[in-house]
């Protein structure tokens, strides 16, 4: 056990570490010299360093610094513990990152805005989805969220796009719309790198079906797809009548597939369809990759 937690720590660590280099090299390669401001006190600092002639940088290590007290006196030790090593590794990988950056831009520049724009997605995805999955944060816009958050009751999600949102307002104004419209375009983009980091890929489909005609059903799910099912006894909000959803996972190619055969023999049936990232236990049918039962 002790083997395997020094294992996870080190997977963690290095996940950690490389996540912040990506996020550093992405500033340094694409977002510092094509002026996108995308989010939080980096994408701040890129608009005042354009407006006021402020140093991008400097002002990352004197917010990262400030916010990273700030936290301590009203969010606490245990909320910024995660914060502590990624507000000051991110700034450090900025500046070591900095003539790796200078070398590739000018022996290899990229012209075209589409490639810009994708490469940065996927660096900025990448790297926050590794920073974020291994627990950690690189500070800055992270510890703002968490004030909104606590103070002002925003729940974090809100406050992260409306924070990202006035920085991408500040980007246009500074820079142009057309800038404010590729920034925006490089956080959607990355937002779902960020996911799939994060959660991984969903290789199955998770179906909550309730149905009159339930012995149908099952016999389509045993003996069409060769999965097994859960009942879930249930009792509607309206009507009060007792009934059951059966549930079942199948693997995405069979799909749209389930769906058409349930609404062949049920064309009242009510399902909810989910993505299902990880599927663990039950009992494995021979020749076939996903669960006969749960």
């Amino acid at each position: 056990m002790e083997e395997n937690s020094t294992k996870n720590l080190i997977v963690i660590g290095c996940s950690f570490v490389f996540g912040t280099i990506l996020l550093a090299l992405c500033y340094n390669l694409f977002l510092g010299p094509h002026n996108f401001v995308i989010a939080g006190f980096t994408g701040v600092g890129i608009a005042l360093e354009e407006l006021f002639g402020f140093s991008a940088t400097l002002f990352i290590y004197i917010t990262n610094f400030i916010l990273l007290i700030i936290s301590f006196i009203f969010l606490g030790y245990d909320k910024t513990k995660n914060t502590i090593i990624g507000s000051i590794l991110y700034p450090v990988m900025i500046t070591l990152t900095m003539p790796l950056a200078l070398f590739i831009n000018q022996n290899f520049p990229i012209q075209d805005n589409f490639l810009i724009i994708l490469f940065a997605s996927i660096m900025y995805g990448v790297g926050n989805g590794l920073v974020y999955k291994s627990g950690f944060t690189t500070g800055g816009n992270d510890v703002l969220m968490q004030l909104l958050n606590k103070y002002f009751k925003i729940p974090e999600s809100k406050a992260l796009s409306l924070v990202n949102g006035i920085v991408i307002i500040l980007g246009a104004f500074t820079f142009g719309y057309m800038k404010g419209i590729y920034s925006f375009i490089i956080m959607l983009i990355a937002s779902l790198f960020i996911d799939k980091v994060m959660f991984g890929i969903a290789d199955s489909k998770v179906f909550y079906i309730f149905t009159r005609k339930a012995s149908k059903v099952k016999k389509i799910i045993i003996n069409d797809f060769k999965s097994g099912y859960t009942i879930y006894p249930t009792k509607g909000g309206y009507s009060h009548h007792n009934g059951s959803v059966l549930m079942c996972v199948v693997p995405n190619k069979d799909y749209y597939l389930l769906k058409s055969k349930i609404l062949e023999v049920d064309p009242k049936a009510f399902f909810v369809i989910e993505n299902c990232y990880e599927v663990n236990g039950g009992v494995v049918r021979k020749n076939l990759s996903f669960l006969d039962k749960f």
